[in-house]
């Protein structure tokens, strides 16, 4: 990525082997992210390209003489952050904030260099012409950080629950919220297609209104309290705003879409008078990985349905566009 809307394929150096604890990985399926779509609308033009992409599927080709636990020719998941898997922070979840780790970036692409390989990698039982591929392909980030945010908005069985985006990570809040037990699932979305899927995925409504009418909505829903829980996956002030304005008493927002803002309300008309919970952040999807694969091995869920567009990898500034257009809800790559 150049800039805003500026999108391009370019020959690269085959990556190599930098350290005994990398890999080298063939990619066989990538996706654009919802959260590349902001850089596309807002990154400064730049005189070199930044690599774009966080989730990736691939064969290992090439290991570094430290790397145990994964073998040339394993399928394996990656999860958009790269990690030890044993330092502190890794060892209470949170591989997001390891000491070794970083965020990838290049991953629409042929090949990728994997640091921290042992840690990072997770190989798959299954070949890599598989059916399942675009299902375990949402564990790389989707799947976990809907799951993540279910997991942090304390939802159970009984819970009513909102949430606020009916892009991929928000239709996968849907599903895990579903699949933790929640008693009643508001979905706030204006595009009929993705909200049907939500439906399949156990929204038992949906609230196309937004801001004050959308809030009122899910008001009228609840009995005037609002709902336990408020998982929003957008981003942008607005979306905040809704869910502070649809969460219970009492009740947890739990924000896994990349925010666009530093300042919002916390004072006592918003979360302090309410006893509100305000939690969130990026999904730390290596714990999650091994909770979530079997359901998708056995086929209990797919959380794959949300791709709905495959492009080529020169094809893929076109999946960028046809993401911001709205044409498509999230595109697959295939190198």
């Amino acid at each position: 990525m150049y800039g805003a809307g500026d999108v391009r394929v370019e020959e690269v150096p085959d990556p190599r082997l930098r350290e005994p604890t990398d890999a080298v990985v063939r990619i066989v399926r990538s996706c654009v992210c919802g959260s590349d779509l902001h850089p596309y609308h807002s990154m400064k033009r730049r005189d070199r390209g930044v690599p774009m992409g966080h989730e990736f599927l691939g064969v290992v080709e090439e290991l570094g003489s430290e790397v145990s636990g994964v073998r040339r020719g394993d399928l394996v998941v990656a999860p958009f952050v790269w990690s030890d898997n044993t330092c502190e922070f890794c060892r209470e979840g949170l591989h997001t904030s390891c000491r070794r780790g970083g965020v990838f970036g290049g991953g629409q692409a042929e090949a990728i260099r994997v640091p921290q390989a042992a840690g990072t990698l997770v190989r798959l039982p299954v070949a890599e012409d598989s059916a399942l591929l675009p299902s375990l392909l949402t564990l790389a980030d989707v799947y976990g950080t809907g799951h993540h945010a279910a997991r942090l908005g304390r939802v159970g069985p009984g819970t009513t629950v909102t949430v606020i985006g009916d892009g991929a990570v928000g239709l996968l809040a849907v599903l895990s919220a579903r699949r933790m037990g929640a008693e009643r699932i508001i979905l706030m979305g204006r595009h009929i297609s993705r909200t049907d899927l939500g439906r399949e995925f156990g929204a038992t409504d949906v609230v196309a209104e937004r801001g004050e009418e959308g809030i009122e909505r899910v008001r009228e829903l609840t009995g005037g309290d609002g709902t336990h829980a408020v998982l929003e996956a957008v981003g942008h002030m607005p979306a905040y705003e809704m869910a502070v304005g649809v969460v219970r008493p009492g009740g947890v927002i739990s924000r896994v879409g990349v925010p666009q803002y530093e300042a919002a309300p916390v004072g006592f008309g918003s979360l302090f008078g309410g006893n509100i919970t305000l939690t969130g952040g990026p999904a730390p999807v290596r714990a999650y990985i091994e909770e979530l694969l079997p359901d998708v091995l056995e086929g209990r869920v797919e959380p794959g349905r949300v791709f709905d567009r495959t492009v080529g990898l020169d094809e893929t500034p076109e999946g960028y566009r046809a993401m911001d257009d709205r044409e498509a809800l999230k595109v697959l790559v295939t190198p």
